[in-house]
């Protein structure tokens, strides 16, 4: 069964341990990206190798493709893709927002026409969460609107309501036959009073963790940083924190220090495929014509299978020539170095000088190299 283990603290930054039935979680934690049930370019063994302890899936996509149905055929997600470490699905909330020219919010849920093929779908919060289960992710969301940005505080409102209502609906049709924990998702936009209004009224409602959606849409950075600090005196301590679509390095560090335990984006992957590769000596554009005859490994003080076999030479080569050896090369290290980045925070946390690691480290990560 789900739980949630607060370990030490150093300021507000957190060190924790989830338990599932697919295996423990250290906190901080970030979560790769794997929307239809594949990590870009990465194998399970691969993800494993990196010290990824949880991955992230999409309802939206999965359900679209191949189907939740299928899925539940083969097993549930585990099974069907060959990860036997825990799972975390998204809602589909953010689709919702990013492909709003295909559909209509109502108060029973969100009428939609696929991307794809152009067919109709209808979600509401009871089949978001079926789907979900059928999925058999360890941890699932609840369907949420995600405002855009900008958005007028009265659209913000009117979207907290119904996401609060929402809320509520799937927490009543949430079976948990498979021992899964149902997360709240805080929205509110830059709000304050409203992000307190959204996690009060989610607290009652109990949930076993709480995700702060709606950030890193477009608002400035410090807004980000704003309501992270705020709900962090406001969430419970013992309950997981899980900041969604975030982000940076240096975004992980300044939101571990605001009381956040999970992250999740396509950042390090997508990035990664492109040749901008994130390391201790800043960000790396692999591309960059110094490069070309430099033989020396991506970061000497890494450890991942790039940086131990390959220079960064060949990776240049690869990218530039588009190969696709070069873009599983450039993921492998950029995976590592997020989980590597995580494992220090977290001994940092665990020594209470978490704030002293974050003030060293930071002016590193921003930098070009």
């Amino acid at each position: 069964m789900f739980s949630f283990t607060l370990n030490n603290t150093s300021s507000h930054a957190r060190a924790g341990t989830i338990t599932t039935d697919h295996g423990t979680i250290l906190t901080p934690v970030f979560m790769p990206v794997g929307t239809l049930g594949t990590v870009k370019a990465m194998s399970p063994h691969e993800l494993e190798e990196s010290h990824a302890q949880i991955i992230l899936g999409n309802t939206y996509h999965l359900y679209l493709r191949p189907g939740h149905e299928l899925i539940r055929q083969a097993g549930g997600l585990h099974q069907f893709i060959s990860w036997d470490k825990p799972i975390l699905t998204d809602s589909g909330g953010f689709q919702v927002m990013s492909l709003a020219a295909l559909r209509k919010i109502t108060k029973d849920g969100v009428k939609f026409q696929s991307h794809i093929d152009g067919s109709r779908h209808l979600f509401t919060p009871e089949s978001v969460i079926a789907i979900q289960e059928a999925l058999g992710a360890d941890i699932i969301m609840s369907f949420d609107e995600c405002p855009p940005f900008p958005s007028t505080r009265d659209y913000v409102e009117r979207s907290l309501k119904l996401t609060l209502t929402w809320a509520e609906r799937g927490k009543q049709a949430f079976t948990n036959e498979r021992h899964q924990a149902l997360f709240g998702i805080v929205q509110g936009g830059i709000y304050e009073d409203l992000r307190e209004k959204a996690a009060l009224k989610l607290m009652e409602m109990d949930f076993p963790g709480y995700a702060i959606g709606g950030l890193a849409v477009g608002e400035k950075k410090a807004d980000l940083l704003r309501i992270t600090a705020f709900l962090n005196q406001m969430l419970p301590q013992d309950k997981p924190r899980y900041l969604m679509g975030v982000g940076t390095p240096a975004d992980l560090l300044n939101n571990i220090a605001n009381g956040v335990d999970m992250f999740d984006c396509v950042m390090p992957t997508r990035n990664a495929r492109k040749g901008s590769i994130f390391t201790r000596q800043g960000k790396m554009i692999i591309k960059a014509a110094r490069y070309k005859e430099d033989f020396s490994p991506i970061d000497p003080l890494c450890g991942c299978y790039t940086c131990r076999h390959f220079s960064r030479a060949y990776i240049r080569h690869l990218i530039t020539m588009n190969e696709i050896l070069g873009m599983r090369l450039t993921t492998i290290h950029s995976l590592y170095f997020y989980q590597e980045l995580m494992q220090m925070a977290r001994q940092a946390i665990l020594e209470d000088r978490f704030d002293q690691f974050r003030d060293e480290i930071l002016p590193v990560l921003d930098r070009i190299v």
